[in-house]
Parts: C-alpha cells; structure tokens; sequence
C-alpha cells in the first residue's frame, strides 16, 4: 500500500516507522529539513520537503497513485486543506485527519466530499481523555482497552504477591471462577513477553493481560492483585484540551481539581465546566498542592504538554501523599523511564492515537487495533466474513486455523454474546474477532487471513 504521511512530529514518525516495518510504501512530508534527516537516519523511506498542503508537494510526493493520505501535521487547517487537495487533484481513496481543536468537531457535514473530503477524523485529545477516563473507571489497572463497543474490555493489571492466582498454573484460573468466562491473553516479565499457556505460572510483578466481557473485568482482577478502593477525589495540572475535556467527563461523578497557569484559561474553563473547582497557579509549587489538600488526593494527573514539567509534578505530588499519580509523556525514551516507579502509569499519546490510525490502514476489515506494552505487542479487532470456501478462518475451529506464531485469538463477538476462545470454538461470519500478536511483523500475515476471497463476491 502506498501511503503519504504529511507530519513528522512523533505521531507521524512513530507511524511511518511502524507502517514501513510491514512492507507498505511510505513517503513523509514535513517543511523542517532537520526532522526529515533525523527521520531518515532511522528508516528507509521516501522523504519531500516542502508545506503539507501546497499542490506541487503532494504532488512530489507521489499523490498521483497514493492509496492513503495521513495529515497529522500540528496544524487543524494544513491537514484539512491537505486533504481536500488530494482529494480534488489526485482522487485519493482515503484521507485520513488529525483534528486538535474541538471546534472543528461539532457536526460531520464539514467532512463530506462536499466540504473538505475527509474519510476519517482522528482526535487525539479525544481518544487521551477517554483513555485515562477508562483508567479512572477501573483503579488499579495499567492499560485498559475497548472491543465490540464497550463489550469487551483487555486490561493490564501487575500481579501482586498475596493474589489468588500468583504462583499458580493459569489452567486453574477456571476453578477459581467457574462462572467468569476470562482468558490470559499475554505476560510481559522484565519486558519479556511470554505466550501464555495452561500451565504457564504467573509471578508477582508479571505484567498480566486478560480478556472478558466488560461485567466480568473486576472479578478478574481480584484474582491477581488486591483491588484498589475506587477513587473520588482528582487533581489535574493543566487546563489544555485533554485536561478540560477530562473534567467535564467525570466532574459529575468525581470531585475535580484543576490546576491552570494562565489566568485567561482558568477564566474559560469557569465558564464551561459545572463542578470542578478550578484553581490558577503552577503544579509545581509544593504550597499550593499542600494548601489544597494533595495527602487527600486519590488519582493525581499531570496533563500540561511539557514532559518535563509532568514529571516533576507528579513525583512532588507523590512525595506529597497523593495516593497514585499518572502523567502524559509525549518523549518515547521517558515512558519505560519512568512508569513503575512514582510514577505509576506514563501516558503516552503517541500510541493511543496510533492505535485509532492502523485500524483505518489495516487490510481486511478490521475495526480496532491497540498497542500493548507500548507497541511492543499489538491486539485487533477483525470481523470474519465468507464462508468455508472463501474465508481461512469461517466454518473453522479455532484449533484448525493456520494462526502465525505468537498469535493467538482471545474472545468471540457473535452478536450481543461474548465468547472466550477455546480450541474447539467455531469462528462465523460476522463474529468479531479478537487477536493478540506479540510479534508485531506478523500483521501481514493476520490480515490475509480475514481476507475475502474473490469467489465470495
């Protein structure tokens, strides 16, 4: 697939990196020569200086029989106007934009071939809140990601010494819960990951992944680390996109602190939120944390866009009593730095967004992709359509089908019904399958399998 990637800021280097590791022709396009070179003295890739949305770049860039534009520059309206350039000059099949500013959001007429000729928007300070809202939702967990529209949840929880399960084979995760239908779905240990099997031993520290329906995730971690008492009391540094939209998510069933710097921000964020108690000043100030309470604090959130600024934020928060704190980090090199330690979840936007992206460049119909351990591994949602003679995977159990090795399929969506995969489930068309790779240049060969043959249609 020949894909143009207009961006080379650490969303759109990360994806050019990951999309050329799995054969796909890729060339960037980014109006800074220095970030171009530094892009190529990693990857092998097809590079054009010059602005993202002016005819004669795209056109340099090969826009005549590109498959797929990516706009993820910094700038809303540079990423729109690219997309309607490719779309009126070159009839690209798909555009994809990355859209900051909420404004843009309100109604989906803008997008249409009649306006900027959008396929697919892509929101990152939208796709951030929600993350962390889920995080928040479930305390204790590390990652905690969606399929089937909420029906089914992966989660990453670090087992704890004490837990039910820690110590034991994984085969006996049944026994323990006989009416929960879950299944392990990946091990990381000292950053390795393991293929679990039935008579793999979970150890305390390991990073565990398991897979259920959405009802059944909280017995699920009571089995493997004590359970954390559900938060009430929030404390965000920083006012910005992700910090407001947060707010305004769980103002209503959290108490929130906002703390802002800019005394205009603080002034809008007044206005538009309901609850939450807004406070203008620096994160950084130990009296103002102390004056606010912050040894009261369940969940501290450091969510400005300067790494460094979040780092020390959180630490002076956690040596100030705040019970957990959780930080976005943008820099790759500071994530695995970092978490584990006082800090006990990094956020790195990169990846959640990154994750919305691939499900719109995968081949085969797949509708979610989400990076694990930080794009160490990867887990996908992928609908199976056909039949015995035109599918590798409808009318076949589970056992049968030819999966690429560290692969493994985790749960069912047949309609309203969760299926935990076992050897003997028979996938259907239709069903909404749930796939773990922890050898992520195996993609290719998991989407050639959910792919349809010609004598379907």
């Amino acid at each position: 697939m020949k894909i143009i990637i207009l961006g080379v800021n650490q969303v759109g280097s990360t994806l050019a990196e990951t999309l050329a590791s799995e054969s796909n022709d890729i060339v960037v396009v980014d109006s800074d020569a220095e970030k171009l070179r530094e892009l190529r003295d990693r990857i092998d890739i097809g590079m054009v200086e010059g602005q993202a949305c002016h005819p004669d770049v795209l056109e340099r860039a090969g826009g005549e029989d590109a498959d797929m534009v990516i706009a993820v520059t910094e700038s809303d309206e540079v990423n729109m106007v690219a997309c309607r350039v490719a779309h009126s000059l070159f009839r690209t099949p798909k555009k994809i934009c990355r859209l900051r500013s909420s404004a843009y959001l309100v109604s989906d007429k803008l997008f249409g071939d009649e306006g900027l000729a959008v396929d697919v928007v892509i929101s990152p300070e939208l796709i951030v809140s929600d993350y962390i809202a889920r995080l928040i939702d479930l305390p204790g967990s590390l990652q905690v990601l969606d399929f089937a529209d909420g029906q089914v949840q992966l989660v990453a929880v670090k087992a704890f010494y004490g837990g039910p399960l820690v110590g034991q084979e994984i085969r006996l995760l049944r026994q323990h819960m006989p009416s929960v239908e879950t299944r392990v779905a990946a091990i990381f240990r000292k950053d390795r990951p393991i293929i679990p099997e039935g008579s793999t031993v979970i150890e305390a520290d390991d990073e565990v992944f398991f897979i259920a329906a959405q009802k059944d995730i909280r017995p699920c971690m009571g089995e493997l680390r004590r359970m954390d008492k559900p938060y009430r009391r929030l404390m965000i540094a920083g006012g910005g996109n992700i910090g407001s939209r947060l707010a305004q998510n769980l103002e209503h069933r959290y108490q929130i602190k906002i703390i802002e710097r800019n005394p205009e921000r603080c002034a809008s964020l007044s206005s538009s939120l309901n609850k939450t108690i807004v406070l203008n000043g620096e994160a950084s100030h130990q009296e103002l944390l102390l004056d606010e309470n912050i040894e009261e604090t369940d969940v501290f959130l450091a969510l400005t866009n300067d790494d460094e600024a979040n780092i020390m934020s959180s630490l002076l928060a956690k040596r100030l009593g705040a019970k957990k704190v959780m930080a976005i980090i943008n820099n790759p090199a500071y994530v695995d730095l970092v978490q584990g330690g006082d800090i006990d979840i990094a956020i790195s936007p990169q990846q959640a967004t990154i994750g919305k992206l691939l499900a719109h460049v995968r081949r085969g119909d797949v509708v979610n992709v989400h990076s694990l351990r930080r794009g160490a591994a990867e887990a996908m949602e992928a609908i199976a359509h056909g039949d015995r003679n035109t599918s590798k995977v409808v009318g076949k159990a589970i056992e049968d089908i030819d999966l690429p090795e560290g692969t493994t399929i985790g749960a069912i969506i047949r309609d309203d019904e969760v299926l935990i995969a076992h050897d003997d489930t028979v996938v259907k068309s239709d069903d909404h399958v749930i796939l773990f790779l922890v050898d992520r240049k195996r993609i290719p060969e998991v989407e050639r399998l959910f792919q349809v043959g010609l004598g379907f249609f």
